[in-house]
């Protein structure tokens, strides 16, 4: 009998392909809990998304009508899987499968696509470096919903990479970029460059439940400094707040204008959470606080390159891969390890795992049942 493909699931949130899918995109968004909790949710959600579509439309508009994200996904998933087949002989063939969390191609049909390939073993491999239970724990729940919703809870062995936010191609990769970004500065300016890393923001009440996220990134942050050699000064700052609900600090805007005021000339500004160009790089970061930067005087305001087709990174990605089936494992040792805070009872699961693994217990509290009933 021939053994089906090793199945990598490469999960993101995805991005609207052309300006029809930017408001199914939007209320898809803020219809999750598990990304944003909002009063009357069912109500102010889809009041959200709507009155946003116009103007996000617009910003896609000037990035050339749509998210890059899909197409470097899957340039990133042929790479990583040429370079498994021949680091990995054993668990060959191995093929990758996008599963978007808000938009085509949603994890229902990734697991569509991989029961009809015959897959039997599968890795759900987040495409965020540094985890959240918001970005990285919301994908996997939806995963484990989906399997049970198409009635294939049985069909596949899973583990999990859950976060690598210091893995040393990683590193490597980032760092590339940053230098990169620091040669498109004068030689006579480079010394006087601040980097900003700057990394998507989150609900504050997701970071007070102890959501490890902003430590992974400050974790990859120092890792690239150190590769540096701590030759800039540099700060850590956090963008994309959306919704009327607190978000974790301080935002990029704040910083880009703070630095303006304090006369630096020089700021390179590096997406450290991002692994691909989309409207947050394209638009965010390059237009609106580009703009910004030259109204408050910042006359040398640069980014990085994203790693995108970078060759380095589809090594990180296929060494990630390797190492963790290798391992044997079903995840990391800290995925099982709820956040002190945490109410939804559906997270940290796995799916038929591949080997055992130990989850913290949830406490049920009135807090817990309502997270259940919404």
């Amino acid at each position: 009998m021939t053994r089906g493909p090793t199945g990598i699931v490469m999960m993101n949130l995805g991005g609207p392909k052309n300006l029809d899918e930017v408001q199914p995109f939007l209320l898809k968004l803020f219809e999750d809990r598990e990304i944003i909790q909002l009063p009357a949710q069912n109500v102010l959600g889809p009041f959200i998304a709507k009155r946003r579509t116009k103007s996000v439309q617009d910003n896609y508009r000037d990035i050339g009508g749509g998210s890059p994200i899909l197409k470097w996904t899957r340039e990133q998933g042929e790479g990583m899987c040429r370079r498994l087949d021949a680091m990995s002989p054993e668990t060959a063939p191995h093929k990758f499968y996008v599963a978007f969390r808000y938009i085509d191609p949603f994890t229902e049909d990734a697991l569509r696509a991989m029961h009809e390939d015959g897959v039997t073993r599968a890795v759900a491999f987040t495409q965020y470096p540094q985890f959240s239970c918001a970005t990285t724990g919301s994908s996997l729940n939806e995963v484990w919903r989906a399997a049970r919703r198409l009635g294939l809870q049985s069909a596949f062995q899973w583990s999990v990479i859950d976060r690598w936010p210091t893995h040393p191609r990683f590193i490597e990769a980032m760092t590339e970029t940053v230098k990169q970004g620091l040669e498109q500065f004068s030689e006579r300016d480079r010394d006087d460059v601040v980097i900003v890393f700057s990394a998507h923001s989150l609900p504050l009440s997701v970071i007070n439940r102890g959501d490890a996220y902003p430590a992974e990134v400050g974790a990859t942050t120092h890792e690239v400094m150190k590769r540096l050699g701590y030759a800039y000064e540099y700060l850590i700052s956090y963008q994309s707040e959306v919704g009327p609900v607190p978000w974790l600090g301080p935002s990029t805007e704040t910083v880009i204008e703070e630095l303006g005021h304090k006369k630096r000339r020089n700021v390179l500004v590096v997406g450290i959470a991002f692994t691909s160009d989309h409207i947050e790089t394209l638009h965010e970061l390059d237009i609106e606080y580009g703009e910004l930067a030259h109204k408050v005087g910042i006359t040398n305001y640069k980014r990085a390159p994203a790693l995108n087709g970078l060759p380095l990174f589809q090594d990180a990605l296929a060494e990630i891969v390797y190492e963790h089936l290798q391992s044997g494992e079903a995840c990391s040792k800290m995925y099982g390890f709820r956040c002190p805070g945490c109410v939804n009872p559906q997270c940290r699961n796995i799916l038929n795992p591949v080997a055992p693994y130990k989850r913290t217990n949830v406490t049920v509290t009135k807090e817990t049942r309502l997270y259940r009933a919404s």
